[in-house]
């Protein structure tokens, strides 16, 4: 398995030189302790126990896996010691509030620290990451007193959460949800069913864990407009503020999977369990919404996690293995062979994976700003606050989870790519890569659930195109600011013709849309890969852009830097950038093309 190493150069280049982070958390009311010092002291601090800690354990966790014995689960070696570490490190506590236990800085710190921890070791980081989303659900969606009862523990990380929606009867469509809550006199209810593919639900690193789960009262609705939403904990917290009673929450089995073999992915039974409503009846839902919502932004990163991974594996491999000599010549003529990343076509795969994880921590730690100013409105209580940012983040949601998983899984078999049949070799773990990342193009939503939240709710019907003018009109101002910049120029001149199409695509699938119902579904795919090749074009644009700047005005500390950015902006453009052409022609092709098939013609004979 490569050995992590912290790519904490580009994180600062994009906190400092790219986005401005300073003045961003000057400017907020949780932001006064998010100092540049402060900040830099905990990115260090987290990429020492993602470096040491988390990422010796990736290979043997992957190789060891969950144990699952008696309704018991226990984590491979070493996993136990390192979650106390974290507890340790008051790591969970880091973006949530102070009245609780946490250390009150913005979420976008929080969200650098999970691309840490997930590079180095995604299937440790599933655990914390899980309990993110049910301390986001229950800071904004619980009472009071809920909040008192189990946000500290949560805080601390002596309790994990999960969320549970999934049944064996249904997946995405969670109209199907049976899940039954039966009202109690106390004003608690008794929740009986059993969800599927609960990451972290059973383990052995917390003394409890507390499920968020989607159950029907017994007059609830049809369809997803009769789901709530409730807190069921495996033990009942006691009066001290430990755990208690056991709650009847029985893990019956895990999934052997793929890969993330190291996540415990369990079949929870809820029997009679305890449950308290977050919410209002039958808006389950919709509160569930602010954890998939999290969960969604945290697989984007998975999708740079393991890009980054796969590419410093594949960089140093290349830079060692010798084979043929470079068809411009020799290279190192005193070696028996070139090391391979003279060859072109490896560095055509290395560039690749290079390209997408910094361009995608670039898309992420934009839209990291806009979830800090969604959280602080959920802080304040200010509603209107939180629906702008809310609304901001929404369209960028769709298009990091779909089109970024769908790149880190490019990446991640380019990585075994360059290393040719060792890659395919489990002692090197590039193979492992490439399995971890499998998933994150299908949980929270596969791609193809992504691109139809893209295209049909956010920009069709939400904002009837609003989303798409709105992104593009921060395109074409970088196109007019640089047309004259002879060095950005191209980019330019490429980013207005982009970004005039990306408007007149989503006013041709709007049109047709009326009169053909199938249309938004059959461009859906396309239409995101589109939209996250010309996201990701603007953004290294902007980094060539800074790099180019710094290059004349910014010395020489980090001219090797500078120059491979702006290298890597140019592939891009050059080589991955065109691949949304295709996608563009794709979209609007007539549906009859995919629907004109009869069912009863896919026969197999």
């Amino acid at each position: 398995m490569p050995a992590y190493k912290a790519p904490l150069r580009d994180i600062r280049f994009l906190l400092n030189e790219v986005f401005d982070y300073p003045a961003h958390y000057a400017g907020l009311p949780n932001g006064k302790d998010a100092d540049p010092d402060t900040v830099n002291a905990i990115l260090d601090e987290c990429a020492k126990y993602a470096e040491e800690v988390l990422s010796p354990l990736n290979l043997s966790g992957d190789e060891e896996g969950c144990r699952f014995e008696a309704g018991k689960v226990t984590t491979p070696k070493g996993f136990k010691e390192a979650y106390e570490q974290w507890v340790a490190g008051g790591w969970q506590g880091l973006s949530h509030p102070t009245e609780y236990g946490g250390q009150g800085m913005p979420m976008s710190l929080g969200l650098m620290k999970t691309e840490m921890v997930g590079t180095a070791n995604w299937s440790f980081g599933m655990y914390p990451g899980l309990s993110l989303g049910a301390m986001n659900t229950i800071l904004q969606h619980a009472s009071d007193e809920l909040k008192t009862a189990y946000m500290p523990a949560l805080t601390e990380g002596r309790w994990t959460g999960t969320m549970c929606l999934t049944e064996p009867q249904c997946g995405t469509d969670l109209g199907q949800v049976k899940t039954r809550a039966e009202p109690q006199s106390d004003g608690s209810y008794k929740v009986t069913g059993t969800k599927i593919f609960i990451s972290a639900g059973e383990h052995d690193m917390a003394e409890n864990i507390v499920h968020v789960v989607l159950a029907r009262l017994p007059d609830a609705p049809a369809g997803t407009r009769g789901i709530s939403l409730f807190i069921i904990p495996k033990f009942l917290p006691a009066a001290d503020g430990s755990a208690g009673e056991f709650n009847h929450v029985v893990c019956s089995a895990l999934e052997h999977k793929m890969g993330i073999k190291a996540s415990a992915t369990a079949v929870i039974n809820f029997e009679d369990s305890k449950a308290w409503m977050i919410a209002e009846p039958n808006k389950g839902l919709e509160a569930m919404f602010t954890f998939m919502n999290t969960a969604r932004i945290g697989t984007a990163i998975q999708g740079v996690c393991h890009a980054e991974l796969s590419f410093q594996g594949a960089l140093r491999y290349a830079k060692e293995r010798r084979s043929m000599r470079a068809l411009s010549g020799k290279k190192e003529p005193d070696k028996v062979a070139d090391a391979i990343i003279h060859h072109a076509d490896v560095r055509r795969m290395l560039l690749t994976q290079k390209a997408f994880a910094e361009g995608g921590r670039a898309m992420i730690y934009y839209a990291a700003q806009f979830a800090d100013h969604m959280t602080n409105g959920i802080i304040e209580g200010d509603q209107k606050k939180y629906k702008k940012w809310d609304d901001k983040l929404g369209f960028f949601t769709p298009i990091m989870k779909g089109f970024l998983t769908e790149m880190g899984l490019e990446a991640a078999n380019q990585g075994i790519q360059v290393f040719g049949g060792h890659g395919y070799i489990k002692e090197h773990g590039m193979e492992q890569i490439a399995r971890d990342a499998r998933i994150a193009t299908l949980y929270e939503g596969t791609t193809g659930i992504q691109a139809l939240d893209l295209l049909g709710r956010k920009v069709l019907i939400m904002t009837r195109g609003g989303a798409v003018r709105e992104f593009t009109a921060l395109i074409a101002k970088f196109a007019v600011d640089n047309m004259r910049n002879a060095k950005l120029r191209s980019y330019a001149t490429a980013l207005a013709r982009y970004a005039a199409e990306w408007n007149v695509l989503t006013m041709r699938i709007m049109l047709t849309a009326r009169k053909d119902r199938d249309a938004v579904s059959a461009a859906s795919h396309h239409f995101l890969m589109y939209s996250g090749y010309v996201m990701m074009a603007y953004f290294w644009a902007l980094q060539a852009q800074i790099a180019g700047n710094k290059l004349v005005h910014g010395g020489s500390e980090s001219k090797e830097f500078y120059k491979a950015k702006i290298a890597t902006a140019r592939f891009y453009f050059d080589h991955l950038l065109p691949r949304a052409k295709g996608h563009a022609t794709s979209m609007i092709k007539p549906s009859k093309s995919l629907t004109k098939l009869p069912i009863d013609s896919f026969v197999f004979e």
